[in-house]
């Protein structure tokens, strides 16, 4: 960071204009260092866009400028914006977050968005490696009487699921469960639909992920072992165990996993297994119904 202004008479704008300074440095694309620097600040100050572009000239305090300057030295360092923030939108609502929890990503909003084309009323639904709750509560939030069952392997990130369920309104309506996969989930209990984000990164590539990803997101949600399926070796076979016939499994993909992952579908006995693109145009979701012949 470049030598820091006096407080003395500092305006908003030129905060700003400081932080966003430090940031161009640090960060690899201009546009994400211009508006990093303007959410920590707006996060600091507790105020909006429209402050910078019709207040700029307002005073900001020492102390301001002090939270302001200690954030952005944590942005520097390639920490994510969402760790630092401690919140994240997801399909129009706010998740809090942590270093425990994958950050939510707008890939997995496909996901979310084709689970509820199939969700109806009343519906039973899990969620398997849940991170911050995202997945299963929006698919709560957004659909009528419906419950539903989190788990994962992490204590922390079920912490931050259950936080979460409690500032929407919906703990009444969803169980967290720490546990492997399936262990987690009482025996004989069924869904309509499972659905799953799991970690599906190989494990030799993760060491070329961007720092926020390698350095602060947590490896066990990242690392999907030698060739990135364990998790759907693994998913996929024993989901027909725990859901209704006629139900629907639905897992998030790697971008090059659709072939794989959906012969793995197939020769578990499911039907119309089928493949969805992202708005990238990337294979991002395979999912597929349960037969009565895998009773």
């Amino acid at each position: 960071m470049r030598k820091e202004a006096s407080t003395e008479n500092l305006t908003y704008r030129e905060l700003y204009n400081e932080g966003n300074s430090a940031l161009s440095m640090a960060l690899e694309e201009e546009r994400e260092a211009q508006l990093d620097a303007r959410l920590l600040l707006e996060h600091v100050c507790g105020t909006s866009l429209q402050t910078l572009l019709l207040d700029g000239e307002r005073a900001v305090t020492d102390n301001e400028a002090e939270l302001y300057r200690r954030l952005l030295k944590r942005r520097c360092s390639r920490e994510p914006l969402a760790y630092i923030l401690g919140k994240w939108d997801f399909m129009g609502l706010e998740f809090g977050v942590s270093s425990d929890v994958l950050i939510p990503e707008q890939d997995t909003e496909n996901l979310v968005e084709e689970v509820m084309r199939e969700v109806c009323d009343g519906d039973r639904i899990l969620d398997l490696c849940t991170g911050s709750g995202c997945i299963l509560l929006s698919l709560l939030n957004y659909s009528n009487g419906s419950t539903g069952v989190g788990t994962d392997l992490s204590e922390g990130a079920i912490a931050v699921a259950k936080e979460n369920a409690l500032k929407l309104g919906l703990s009444e309506r969803c169980d967290w469960k720490a546990g492997d996969l399936f262990e987690a989930v009482d025996p004989g209990e069924k869904f309509d639909i499972i659905v799953s984000n799991p970690p599906y990164i190989r494990s030799e590539t993760i060491g070329e992920l961007a720092p926020e990803v390698r350095i602060h997101e947590p490896r066990m949600a990242l690392d999907g072992g030698d060739d990135g399926l364990y998790f759907y070796k693994r998913i996929i076979p024993e989901a027909a165990d725990y859901l209704r016939t006629g139900g629907m499994l639905f897992l998030e993909i790697g971008y090059d996993q659709a072939e794989q992952v959906g012969a793995l579908m197939k020769d578990a006995g499911y039907y119309e297994v089928r493949t969805i693109k992202d708005y990238g145009g990337n294979d991002r979701i395979v999912c597929g119904i349960k037969s009565i012949h895998q009773e």
